[in-house]
């Protein structure tokens, strides 16, 4: 009999910005490519080698409390060159959120706040690059 696991993988992270048309830009530079799903308030990117799908909400749609740049969970991207992408982020008007930190042999980690009040995190992880080779085999 399968097990089935109650989650089974990232599918969408939203983030939320005032200023809507200006995170599109934003985000379409920082990775290079454009939204490729837009409705009114919303624009969602397909990004790395899953296709995972990152959304930018108008935050005029945000949950009612939300504010930007408050504290909240950190979800990390796997990134090849966690200097270089840090560096790059910051280029474009990220501000640190948490410096380089390496969390043990092969784990590395570092945020940033975007322009519009997200922690975005990025992190060297080897776990992922495993699970990441096993998939072409």
């Amino acid at each position: 009999m399968a097990i089935s696991q109650t989650l089974r993988g990232l599918t969408t992270i939203c983030y939320y910005a005032l200023d809507h048309e200006a995170a599109k830009k934003w985000y379409a530079e920082l990775l290079g490519i454009p939204p490729y799903f837009e409705r009114p308030g919303y624009a969602e990117f397909r990004i790395g080698d899953y296709q995972h799908e990152l959304g930018l909400i108008d935050g005029r749609y945000a949950p009612e409390g939300w504010t930007p740049g408050v504290p909240a969970p950190v979800t990390y991207w796997h990134v090849d060159e966690i200097n270089e992408s840090l560096d790059k982020l910051i280029s474009l008007g990220a501000t640190l959120h948490e410096p380089v930190t390496e969390r043990g042999p092969g784990f590395i980690t570092a945020s940033v706040i975007d322009p519009f009040g997200n922690i975005l995190g990025i992190m060297y992880n080897v776990h992922y690059l495993e699970v990441l080779n096993a998939k072409k085999s």
